[in-house]
């Protein structure tokens, strides 16, 4: 037979008029049973266990409704699930915990923290210092600028000598006052981690930062070579020890660094460029080329000639006569193939050779000349005064490097025919070259990396990142714009509005709140978002008697007299498992708690507590009104009431929004539902005297005034503004009816 969900919702109903809790309760629990999904009925069903006496089936109820809330991250709507359950169990770590953690995703610092230390004290008294350590570092983590607590939660770790995790609380606060240029505390919390963990590589980097911030990289450099000792092949650190000499400009010491890279991987060679800029700063040019002659072919391999001719050139600039930096001169000219460049410093060459009296030098520059200009019989002149043709050498600067691509020598340079056969023929006898007969250069300025570019030689392949050409780039200076996107939201918060039409119209009031809510963070204040609020608000004013499906929580002064238990001790590794226990339901069955807490760790509990009774933050209106709002769909008057009074204090009564007006509304409601129409009506009176809103918001508050009156019994300033209401709207929700009942009350 299948399962008839009004039926039962009827008897249900009927049961619950008659005061017969038990009844109702069962079967309640078989609308539940059939339908997991309908959270109302869930709520509804916790809420008659709390009258029956059963808090366990309560909170168990709670409990599946607020994780259902967390796993939809709608946070709001399970803080205030468990702010239930934590009525229940006053104290207790689990729900503290779960609290806590949905309190910070929030922002709420406050409270998130005076959550977690609930959790902390729960640790403390067990003696699990370690575990509440942990927790005490998830407050720290909600304020990551106070350094001081950073700090003393660091001692709290060495002191249960949690040395890794003392080591991370240290570079943690370190790294903030690095942030803020206190560079000296920096330091000396970065000192205070390495102590801990020699080889911290976060700390290593922040104490390098600090003292090249300060100025005394070489204080860096001495901590960093006591590390890299027995770790030469540990390329972070070698690299750390590198960039620290180079800032404390120690030239040598940046080479000898950079060599341990090259030892271990030779792609490193580019880390000896800033040594030779640093070498040629302080004016040593020959340590510069000394360098430059170790990496050059590598340099032109990797096709950077453009940087190499740069750095020669500016070795040049301050000794325009150095030969060895001509000679490296023209072999980057050789693998340009820029014949023009390549003869001009071949004759620089032997010019500063012949003025240096290096014989062998000026033959080489000469040699080459000749064979570029054969009809040049000066050079040919010179060459025979020097002893004839130089012998040919592979390679004058180094031994061949292995490279992926050939280094072009300058022997394999092709010559034109027709240039040989101009020459004397004394001299043509005396001169061979390894050039193919009949080869051209169809580009002396060209450059072999150019050529290698080719994309029409054979085997030529390179590989392609994927490219989006979906996406057009908006002309210069105008914002983007996209409006398949704009279209897309606007359908998506339509269909959001007709499931909130449709919660609205099933009576889940507390969905749709939450949705709309939603959908306003999201697309920001609409008229359609308004006109759900409105209608939600008129549901709210309805006598009691006219919704069929409420119930309302009992409150505070209920639940006082209820048994408090005691909170439970912890002893294993998951936090959520050494919290939980058995599940949370024997939570009167504590271990005894520890005798007494460590000096130190009770000192640092005190620095934490002192934190959160004077903290000052002030969190965001939004935050707390929407906290409030969840907490009166929860029934959760008290909660509800302090979060709109803070919302209130948050914003002024004229600032030109709604917000302190809506702040006024919603108090009066509130206590109007707890039955306190005399503070109602003073809300709605300082609603009425905020400046700057319109005739329609004014209305709705004398109308809620007037009837605020009317339940205090004040029937005369109730009649006194429902008639305010009928003189400007005479059909404003039966105002005329209201009048005439009252009228017959007077009289």
């Amino acid at each position: 037979m299948a399962f008839d969900k009004a039926k039962v919702l009827k008897a249900a109903e009927k049961f619950l008029s008659q005061g017969k809790i038990n009844a109702a309760i069962k079967e309640y629990r078989q609308i539940v049973d059939n339908d997991a999904d309908d959270l109302t009925t869930l709520n509804m069903l916790g809420d008659l266990y709390v009258r029956s006496g059963k808090k366990e089936e309560a909170v168990s109820c709670f409990e599946r409704i607020a994780e259902h809330y967390s796993t939809q991250e709608f946070n709001l709507k399970a803080i205030a699930m468990y702010k239930k359950i934590e009525r229940l169990r006053p104290g207790d770590p689990i729900i503290a915990l779960k609290l806590a953690e949905l309190y910070a995703a929030q922002g709420l610092v406050h409270d998130a923290r005076a959550q977690y230390l609930v959790v902390a004290d729960a640790y403390t008294r067990s003696g699990d210092n370690r575990k509440a350590l942990d927790i005490l570092h998830k407050i720290a983590d909600l304020d990551p600028n106070n350094t001081e607590i950073r700090l003393k939660l660091a001692d709290g770790y060495l002191k249960e000598n949690m040395r890794r995790e003392s080591a991370a609380a240290f570079v943690q606060a370190a790294n903030r006052l690095h942030q803020t240029a206190a560079h000296d505390k920096a330091l000396d919390a970065y000192s205070k981690a390495l102590q801990l963990v020699r080889d911290d590589r976060e700390a290593l980097r922040g104490m390098l930062e600090s003292h090249i911030a300060r100025g005394t990289a070489d204080e860096a450099a001495e901590v960093l070579e006591r590390v890299v000792e027995g770790h030469e092949d540990d390329n972070e650190l070698v690299s750390m020890l590198a960039r620290a000499y180079l800032e404390a400009e120690d030239p040598k010491g940046a080479e000898r660094a950079t060599s341990m890279l090259m030892t271990q991987d030779g792609s490193n060679y580019t880390q000896f460029l800033p040594v030779t800029r640093l070498y040629l700063e302080q004016g040593e040019i020959d340590e510069t080329i000394r360098i430059l002659s170790t990496i050059i072919e590598r340099m032109l391999a990797g096709r950077e000639e453009r940087e190499l001719l740069e750095l020669v050139n500016q070795v040049l600039e301050r000794n325009p006569d150095h030969v060895a930096a001509l000679r490296m001169l023209v072999r980057i000219h050789w693998w340009q193939r820029d014949m023009d460049a390549l003869r001009a410093s071949l004759e620089r060459l032997a010019e500063s050779a012949e003025a240096s009296e290096l014989i062998d030098e000026e033959r080489y520059a000469l040699t080459q000349l000749v064979r570029l200009a054969p009809d040049e019989q000066r050079y040919l002149d010179r060459l025979n005064l020097l002893g004839g043709l130089q012998e040919e050498t592979a390679d004058d600067f180094s031994a061949p490097v292995e490279t992926e691509s050939e280094v072009p020598q300058f022997e394999t340079f092709a010559m034109v025919e027709e240039e040989f056969e101009q020459a004397a023929p004394v001299v043509a006898d005396e001169f061979e070259t390894n050039a193919a007969p009949g080869s051209t250069f169809s580009d002396p300025t060209a450059s072999f990396a150019d050529l290698n570019e080719d994309e029409s030689a054979p085997g030529f392949s390179t590989d392609f990142q994927e490219v989006d050409f979906s996406i057009v780039a908006p002309a210069e200076g105008e914002a983007p714009t996209e409006p398949a996107e704009e279209g897309r939201l606007e359908t998506m918060m339509r269909q959001e509005l007709e499931s909130v039409d449709f919660y609205i119209a099933q009576g889940y009031a507390d969905i749709a709140v939450d949705t709309l809510e939603m959908l306003e963070r999201q697309f920001g204040p609409h008229p359609e978002i308004q006109s759900r609020r409105e209608k939600l608000a008129e549901r709210d004013t309805q006598p009691v008697a006219e919704a069929s499906t409420a119930f309302e929580f009992g409150g505070a002064e209920e639940l006082s007299a209820t048994p408090v238990h005691e909170t439970i001790a912890f002893d294993t590794d998951s936090a959520y498992a050494s919290l939980a226990g058995d599940g949370g339901n024997n939570v009167g069955s504590a271990a005894p708690v520890a005798a007494g807490i460590d000096s130190g760790l009770a000192e640092l509990f005190e620095e934490f507590r002192v934190a959160e009774e004077g903290d000052d933050v002030k969190e965001d209106f939004e935050t707390h009104y929407n906290m409030g709002t969840a907490y009166k769909e929860m029934d959760l008057m008290d909660e509800a009431i302090q979060e709109f009074q803070t919302s209130a204090s948050l914003v002024r009564a004229g600032d030109g929004t709604s917000r302190f007006l809506q702040c006024c509304n919603m108090l009066g409601h509130c206590f109007i539902q707890k039955g306190m129409p005399e503070a109602a009506v003073l809300w709605f009176k300082k609603g009425l005297s905020a400046p700057g809103h319109s005739e329609d918001e004014y209305q709705a508050l004398r109308y809620e005034l007037a009837s605020a009156y009317e339940q205090l019994g004040d029937l005369k300033h109730a009649r006194e503004f429902y008639t305010e209401v009928y003189g400007v709207d005479v059909s404003y929700r039966e105002v005329a009816e209201k009048l005439s009942q009252l009228r017959q009350k007077q009289e």
